[in-house]
């Protein structure tokens, strides 16, 4: 049923932890199964220095955040939002039954999240900045 990527993973999932100064934390969830992730990110430079996660699921869903945060370390906001994706996530595993496809949902969607997020408070602190010369 599962591919030895994806039981390798779940049994020796990597970046698992916490960052404690994260510049952007996102939770994300999947109310149908119950799966839920929280994913922390280092960002310098527009890139992604360290990334750790909490996840509470089943054992795709374990995989697929361990998968989807080696893909992400070192790699460009616009290189994460452009490779990692629900498709990218699944074939990094060698594949998952059709069942359990919404886990690498979860991962790319959180990703996407936390970018966005973290876009809008560099902004959002850009403007504040601005306004605070004139």
């Amino acid at each position: 049923m599962y591919s030895q990527k994806v039981l390798d993973h779940f049994a020796n999932p990597r970046n698992v932890g916490v960052i404690d100064d994260a510049n952007v934390v996102v939770q994300a969830g999947d109310p149908g199964c119950g799966d839920g992730l929280l994913i922390f990110l280092k960002i310098e430079n527009e890139r992604i220095r360290n990334i750790k996660y909490k996840i509470y699921g089943c054992g795709a869903a374990i995989a697929t955040s361990s998968v989807a945060s080696e893909m992400a370390m070192g790699k460009t906001l616009d290189e994460v939002l452009m490779l990692i994706t629900e498709k990218s996530i699944a074939a990094a595993l060698d594949g998952l039954p059709p069942d359990k496809m919404h886990c690498s949902n979860l991962a790319a969607g959180a990703l996407r999240a936390a970018i966005k997020q973290y876009r809008k408070m560099m902004t959002e602190n850009a403007q504040k900045d601005n306004h605070g010369d004139s």
